[in-house]
């Protein structure tokens, strides 16, 4: 894993970005969107207005050329009294999962989002037989907070919970009254 480096994501990245986000949406089993979801719509997804997206990349030894393994991204849950609280999304393409690219990403994930001075973090939308995805933010410190009763259309399973999850990164009673 010391070969693994994450760094802020780029409009180059765009295609590698791409092709994860269609590999990972296809099955219908974990995120939210729709199979033909638009090239232009994953691309707002990742790097719209007050995104924060980060790339978790290896240089191959052979030709020294960075492959992307995964990548996340950050923005306020909410706007104006709500800013405080981050939301996140995360992605790890099929070919790296298993290895702990998800661990490490959501551990800079956590850490990117309290230097960036969000007081918390909430998962909106984690669908509950998404195991690995629930395994990882409660190893990671998360609680589920809420259960949102056949919310999600799994392409296999027809109609399962979805899950809020919430996680402070800060002791809230340190932070000014706005």
């Amino acid at each position: 894993m010391n070969d693994i480096q994450i760094r802020p994501a780029t409009p180059a990245d765009s295609e590698s970005i791409w092709t994860i986000f269609q590999e990972l949406i296809a099955s219908g089993d974990t995120y939210y969107f729709a199979a033909d979801t638009s090239r232009e719509d994953c691309h707002d997804f990742w790097f719209g207005p007050g995104v924060q997206t980060w790339a978790a990349t290896r240089s191959s030894g052979i030709d020294g050329e960075e492959r992307l393994l995964g990548m996340y991204r950050i923005l306020p849950n909410q706007r104006d009294r709500g800013g405080h609280v981050a939301t996140a999304s995360l992605m790890v393409s099929p070919a790296a999962q298993g290895v702990g690219i998800g661990k490490l990403l959501g551990r800079h994930c956590l850490e990117q989002a309290s230097a960036s001075g969000f007081l918390s973090m909430q998962f909106n939308y984690v669908v509950s037989t998404n195991v690995s995805a629930v395994l990882l933010w409660k190893r990671l410190g998360f609680a589920v907070i809420g259960t949102l009763p056949k919310a999600y259309r799994h392409q296999q399973l027809g109609f399962v919970d979805v899950y809020v999850m919430y996680k402070f990164l800060s002791d809230p009673n340190g932070w000014p009254e706005q």
